[in-house]
């Protein structure tokens, strides 16, 4: 079985309450820890590379409230922030791309670095890469077009075959914090390639997967089937210019499913059905999702729906990478999830940690005397100190700089 690992390792430096944190990434990650403790900022992070790509670097910043508001506030008033991802194609190529973004008078940014490398999937072919430096292509294997300080040159590059790979596979991936109002609203079709954020397009990306890959839709049938007993299935309905849900749902003492619209449907029915969405919606349209975050899976779901939603995302991950933040205990109550799965987070005067367990932790999952569920109700799912903000920090560079 071929491993959906797209993103390898993830490095952030100064990103928001992130200071500095460095880890490995696998088919399915989840980040846990208490309410506050930034979980939800790693994921930004990636989503803020997503964001960048394909609008712009301006609006990426603007949408988060400026720069300003996306590096640290610290003592140390660090004027930039940056990040750097491992990864690995479908290709069967990998390599890094990193940026760094600091900040400029009257709520500026400038591109201070970027580079990006891809290695071939055969050792004989040869590596490809690019280096800028405050607007200046310093280095490259391509000749392309002329990069500039306020956006990342990432997006010129896609038009040069070997970078096109790389452009496509960060702007594939998705992130989620479903709504389910806008859930339940009449919505405007669209090529339905991939989920909204907010699931505002479900119908459209469930309509695709009608068409296009119904063993898929039928798959996020059977699991809504289980998370919520009575709901048969769903379909989209057409009203007007609009397109809305439509649940088939068994009322007692009928013999066929009744119908029914979203606006009639459950907060936890509608925001199920958009987890199974967002998670079963790979090689829909344009290109494969290449990652699924998902912030608090569980919320709105009852405690006995969590072992559904964890087989959920666990067979969602053999094809798609997923990432999930989450501080539910019965979410991770099961003794089977591999302890290299899970990164503990957790926030010590404003500053956020990310890091694998500690040794405590992992000791206790590996030799089952607990579960990840347990151990987070006891608040003993800690990261290792090793890699502490301050510690990583001293060791960790985003850049390649000899190649310039």
């Amino acid at each position: 079985m071929t491993d959906s690992t797209f993103l390898t390792r993830v490095a952030l430096k100064n990103f928001k309450s992130v200071a500095a944190c460095d880890v490995a990434l696998g088919p399915l990650t989840f980040l846990v820890g208490p309410n506050g403790a930034g979980k939800s900022n790693f994921l930004d992070a990636l989503r803020f590379v997503t964001d960048s790509l394909r609008t712009s670097l301006e609006h990426a910043l603007r949408e988060r409230g400026g720069i300003n508001e996306v590096r640290r506030r610290s003592g140390g008033h660090p004027n930039h922030f940056g990040l750097r991802l491992w990864f690995n194609l479908a290709s069967g190529e990998s390599g890094h791309y990193s940026f760094r973004i600091g900040a400029r008078p009257a709520g500026g940014f400038e591109v201070q670095e970027e580079e990006c490398t891809i290695r071939p999937a055969e050792a004989l072919g040869e590596a490809q890469h690019f280096r800028v430096e405050r607007g200046t292509v310093v280095a490259t294997t391509q000749q392309g077009p002329v990069a500039s300080l306020d956006r990342l040159y990432l997006v010129n590059a896609s038009g040069l075959p070997p970078f096109r790979p790389v452009y496509d596979a960060l702007s594939r991936m998705g992130f989620y914090s479903l709504n389910p109002d806008r859930i339940r609203d009449l919505q405007s079709p669209d090529a339905g390639e991939l989920l909204a954020r907010d699931g505002s397009n479900i119908t459209s990306v469930l309509a695709q997967l009608n068409k296009n890959h119904h063993g898929r839709k039928a798959r996020i049938e059977e699991y809504l089937a289980k998370v919520v007993p009575g709901v048969h299935g769903v379909d989209v309905k057409v009203v007007g210019p609009k397109e809305t849900l439509e649940f088939r749902q068994q009322v007692a003492g009928t013999k066929d499913p009744w119908r029914f619209l979203a606006s009639n449907m459950s907060d936890g029915t509608v925001r199920a059905l958009g987890i199974l969405v967002a998670l079963f919606q790979s090689g829909n349209g344009a290109g494969p999702v290449t990652l699924v975050g998902i912030e608090e899976p569980e919320i709105a779901l009852h405690p006995a729906a969590a072992g559904l939603l964890r087989d959920g995302l666990r067979e969602a991950s053999r094809s798609t990478q997923v990432i999930v933040t989450s501080h539910s205990g019965d979410l991770l109550d099961n003794g089977e999830l591999d302890p290299a799965s899970i990164l503990a987070v957790y926030a010590d005067k404003g500053s956020t940690h990310i890091a694998p367990l500690d040794a405590a932790g992992k000791t206790a999952l590996r030799d089952r005397l607990y579960t990840p569920g347990e151990l987070l109700r006891m608040d003993q799912l800690r990261p290792d100190p090793d890699s502490a903000p301050d510690k990583v920090d001293r060791q960790l560079d985003l850049f390649d700089r000899e190649r310039g």
